[in-house]
């Protein structure tokens, strides 16, 4: 399945910025790594985001968000950002940021 490679080229650069960072196809799209840990990715035309449970749960809160579930069976702390959520640079960096942060308060893999 396809995914929105301009969203990942916009993640990329503005996670590029960061030491760590590498890349993985998983879930049908991409996923980006932080240390080994997996961060956020793209799946289809919509970002998504390992945040820490407490956080995911203020997430799921806040406009254009949704679980992330391929299976039936949501992935904890795992958030789903629809593109009318990223239409702005800040939009999305906010919550490439937030996963970032959480990834990286992870050990190193």
């Amino acid at each position: 399945m396809a995914f929105d490679d301009r969203l990942a080229a916009r993640i990329r650069a503005h996670l590029g910025k960061r030491n760590g960072v590498a890349e993985r196809k998983m879930f049908g799209g991409i996923t980006f790594l932080l240390q080994g840990n997996m961060c956020c990715g793209v799946h289809r035309d919509a970002l998504i985001v390992r945040l820490g449970p407490d956080e995911a749960g203020l997430a799921l809160g806040e406009p254009h968000t949704r679980v992330f579930d391929l299976t039936g069976r949501p992935m904890k702390a795992w958030v789903v950002v629809e593109p009318q959520g990223l239409a702005t640079v800040a939009q999305l960096e906010s919550w490439v940021d937030r996963a970032a942060k959480y990834a990286g308060s992870l050990p190193p893999k």
